[in-house]
C-alpha cells in the first residue's frame, strides 16, 4: 500500500510534465488551458494515480490532458494509447445491440422477459405477475429489479468479482424482489440489463461478447476494444486500477472478469476507439446507419423519466441519460447525451451535444469515497467552460 500524502506530492511533480495532446480550437484554447490547471488540481488533492480527459468535434479530438500513472509501480504514464476500463458505458453498447434487434424483426421491446428467461418468473413480485416486465422496463430502467448483481454482500478473496455464468444469475431469482409497480418509477439496474444481454444471446445464438464485437466494435475498427481480461498484445497499455481508503492507495489489478454481466460492464478501450463509438452517436462515421438507425438512436435519448441525480437536471431515456444544463449567462439549456461507469476502481464517463457535434469523455483509474464527487465536478467543469466555447464557434461559424 502506498502512502496518499506521500503519493500526492509525486503526483503533483508527475504532472509538470504533461502536456495536452491535439490542437484547441481558438474559441476553446484559453479555457482549456485554464481547464487543464483546475482538473490537475482535482485529481492532485483526490489522489488520484491516473486520469484522462479530452474534448472532440466533429469527430477529432481537439484538446486532451492526461495526469499521472497508468501504472504507479513501473512509472508507466497514461498515453494517448492506454486502454481503461468503462464499466456502465457499456450499457450502451448493450442498448443498441437489442435497438439492432428490434429494427431487424427479431423482438419487441414489449415482449415479456419471461419470453426469453422464463426463470426470471421465480422473482417474487408483489405488484402482480411476472409477466408484466417487458424488455422495455428493463431498457428504461423503470422494472423495479435492484441495482447491485449480488443480493448479499461479499469481500472474500476467493469470491468471483461476478456471477460467472448465467445459471449462477438465474440461481439467485428466487432470492430476488421487485421493489415497486414496472413502469412506475425510475431505479437504475444492474440485473435487468444483464437480463438484456442475456436476451441478445438467446436470440443471435451469439455470447454477448461475441455479439456487440461482431455487430459493433469490427464495423466501427474498434480493434484495441475487448471485454473483460485483456489480451497478451494489448497487456503492455492496460491500466491499472487503484482504490483509496483511509490514506491509503492499493492496487486493485488491471484485469477482472464480469462473467454474465459483461453486456452491462465489460468494456474496455483506449480513448480513440471510444471517439469512434461517439461518432456513431453523432452521426459522424460513414458505418453509422449499419450499427442502427439514426431515428433508433433518437427513440434511445428520449428524457423519460427524471433520475435520482441530484447534482444535475437529468432524465432517462432508453439506457441513454439525457441532461438539461444551461450554463451561467445562457438564455437556453443545453441538451447532453451520454452515459457514466464506475467498477473495480474506473470512474468514467461520456458525454455528446448532438447540435454541435461535440463530446467530452473522461476516465479515472482511482477510486474510493471521492471518486463520484470528483467526476461530478469535472462533469460540472466542462458544461460550464468548455461545450459553451464550443457552442459559441458554432454560432459564429454559421
Amino acid at each position: 500500500m502506498l502512502n496518499i500524502f506521500k503519493h500526492k506530492a509525486f503526483s503533483l511533480i508527475a504532472c509538470l510534465c504533461l502536456t495536452s495532446t491535439g490542437v484547441a480550437a481558438d474559441a476553446i484554447d484559453d479555457r482549456w488551458q485554464a481547464f487543464e490547471r483546475r482538473f490537475d488540481s482535482m485529481m492532485a488533492d483526490a489522489g488520484t494515480i491516473g486520469a484522462t480527459v479530452g474534448f472532440l468535434r466533429d469527430g477529432k479530438i481537439i484538446a486532451r490532458h492526461n495526469y499521472g500513472m497508468a501504472d504507479d509501480a513501473t512509472g508507466r504514464q497514461i498515453d494517448e494509447g492506454t486502454i481503461f476500463h468503462w464499466a456502465s458505458i457499456t450499457k450502451t453498447l448493450t442498448a443498441t445491440a437489442v435497438m439492432q434487434l428490434r429494427d431487424r424483426g427479431r423482438l419487441s421491446l414489449d415482449d415479456p422477459i419471461i419470453k426469453y428467461l422464463p426463470e426470471v418468473g421465480a422473482v417474487h413480485n408483489p405488484y402482480g405477475s411476472m409477466e408484466d416486465i417487458t424488455l422495455r422496463h428493463l431498457i428504461t430502467h423503470s422494472s423495479g429489479f435492484r441495482s447491485p448483481t449480488f443480493p448479499w454482500g461479499g469481500g472474500e478473496d476467493w469470491h468471483p468479482f461476478e456471477p460467472k455464468a448465467w445459471s449462477q444469475v438465474a440461481a439467485m431469482m428466487p432470492y430476488t424482489r421487485l421493489h415497486f409497480p414496472p413502469g412506475s418509477a425510475y431505479s437504475y439496474s444492474n440485473p435487468g440489463i444483464s437480463m438484456l444481454g442475456r436476451v441478445v444471446e438467446i436470440i443471435s445464438g451469439d455470447s454477448i461478447e461475441e455479439y456487440l464485437t461482431k455487430n459493433i466494435l469490427m464495423p466501427l475498427g474498434m480493434s484495441k476494444s475487448y471485454f473483460d481480461t485483456t489480451p497478451y498484445h494489448l497487456l503492455a497499455d492496460r491500466s491499472n486500477s487503484y482504490w483509496v481508503e483511509g490514506g491509503e492507495v492499493s492496487a486493485f489489478g488491471p484485469d477482472f472478469d464480469t462473467g454474465a454481466t459483461v453486456g452491462n460492464g465489460g468494456l474496455n478501450a483506449p480513448v480513440g476507439d471510444m471517439v469512434k463509438w461517439l461518432n456513431v452517436w453523432l452521426g459522424l462515421d460513414d458505418s453509422t446507419p449499419a450499427i442502427l438507425r439514426r431515428e433508433s438512436f433518437d427513440e434511445m435519448w428520449q428524457a423519460l423519466r427524471r433520475t435520482d441525480d441530484t447534482s444535475v437536471e437529468e432524465y432517462m431515456g432508453m439506457v441513454f441519460f439525457t441532461i438539461q444544463n444551461t450554463p451561467e449567462g445562457a438564455a437556453a439549456p443545453t441538451r447532453y447525451i451520454g452515459h457514466t461507469g464506475d467498477q473495480a476502481g474506473f470512474t468514467a464517463f461520456v458525454y455528446i451535444d448532438p447540435k454541435t457535434g461535440t463530446a467530452a469523455i473522461y476516465n479515472n483509474n482511482t477510486a474510493g469515497d471521492h471518486a463520484f464527487g470528483l467526476r461530478e465536478r469535472v462533469r460540472a467543469d466542462m458544461f460550464e467552460h468548455i461545450f459553451p466555447a464550443a457552442q459559441n464557434t458554432t454560432t459564429e461559424e454559421k
